[in-house]
């Protein structure tokens, strides 16, 4: 379901299902679909989330997922890399000290992993800044220290 407008009154409807990146206001009209290749890792992505959550629970610490969040996207082939240093440019100058990724996958998407009980909004911008500054479209922001793995995950396009 969408909002919809009746007999010129606005009867706000809730979704059922939450709206795509796409189809949110800021993106519609200014969104290029990522790549075929980008949502299949993302697809990827979410299932490695879902199998070592249902394995493991919350309750640990986050480098104990990103190990085996890692192992299970290696086991399906794909190419992972963990806590990749980012050089930063300013003002024409390369600073070795820049950005540390939790996890690049196929050197295409961006995996922030969190444990922790509450979420920080600043997360989100921070993935986002990631994404912009490596030029990378599709991010994950995922954290494990939930009931439901899937109230944990965020998919950001850029």
């Amino acid at each position: 379901m969408r909002n919809q407008e009746l007999n010129g009154n606005r009867l706000l409807i809730q979704n059922i299902m939450p709206l795509r990146q796409e189809e949110t206001k800021f993106h519609k009209g200014n969104f290029l679909p990522i790549s075929s290749q980008e949502e299949l890792i993302g697809s990827a992505i979410v299932n490695a989330a879902f199998k070592v959550h249902k394995a493991l629970g919350p309750g640990l610490l986050e480098k104990v997922y990103e190990v085996c969040f890692c192992h299970v996207l290696k086991e399906e082939g794909f190419l992972v890399q963990r806590q990749l240093e980012i050089p930063i440019e300013f003002e024409r100058i390369i600073f070795d000290e820049g950005l540390r990724l939790d996890v690049m996958v196929n050197n295409l998407v961006i995996c922030e992993l969190k444990a922790i009980e509450t979420v920080n909004p600043v997360w989100e911008a921070q993935l986002l800044s990631h994404l912009r500054l490596t030029g990378k479209r599709l991010g994950y922001l995922i954290n494990f220290d939930v009931p439901l793995i899937k109230d944990g995950i965020k998919r950001m396009v850029l």
